[in-house]
């Protein structure tokens, strides 16, 4: 059986930091599928979209095992759909583990065959947050080295 992966995420914008979980994580697993999600907890979206869908299709254009899916459902009905037993996150602190635990948990509640696979952020991505790099963009500084694109 194929081991397939979600990362979930609202990716606004998609960084260094997820590029390289996504690379680590097709170490572990068969195929990973970014999955655009709305999170409520955001007003709206700083990057458009469309353009981050375009964006982070074109990294992986040459890379069967990987796929970009937008949805606006339960993650772990998502999980269901696409076949996929597992959630690929990330974590660059503690406070992203308490975050990403309560969510776990009440994935794996919903959706008791979806185990959630935590990964440790790399040293040289634990800085970088979608949120600070929306922040500097908004502000006209230069993103560029904590992006794998041109914006």
């Amino acid at each position: 059986m194929k081991k397939i992966a979600l990362f979930p995420g609202s990716f606004d914008p998609f960084t260094k930091g997820h590029q390289d979980i996504v690379q680590r994580g097709l170490n572990i697993f068969d195929k990973v599928i970014i999955s655009i999600g709305h999170n409520t907890s955001k007003k709206n979206r700083y990057f458009d979209l469309d353009l981050m869908v375009g964006k982070i299709e074109d990294l992986y254009k040459d890379n069967p095992n990987v796929k970009v899916v937008i949805y606006n459902e339960l993650t772990s009905s998502l999980a269901k759909k696409h076949q996929a037993n597992f959630l690929l996150r990330g974590l660059r602190n503690t406070t992203d583990f308490e975050y990403e635990n309560t969510i776990s948990q009440m994935n794996r509640y919903l959706n008791e065959e979806l185990e959630t696979v935590f990964l440790i952020t790399s040293p040289q991505f634990a800085a970088i947050s979608s949120t600070i790099i929306r922040e500097v963009h908004r502000y006209g500084g230069d993103v560029k080295e904590f992006l794998p694109y041109e914006i």
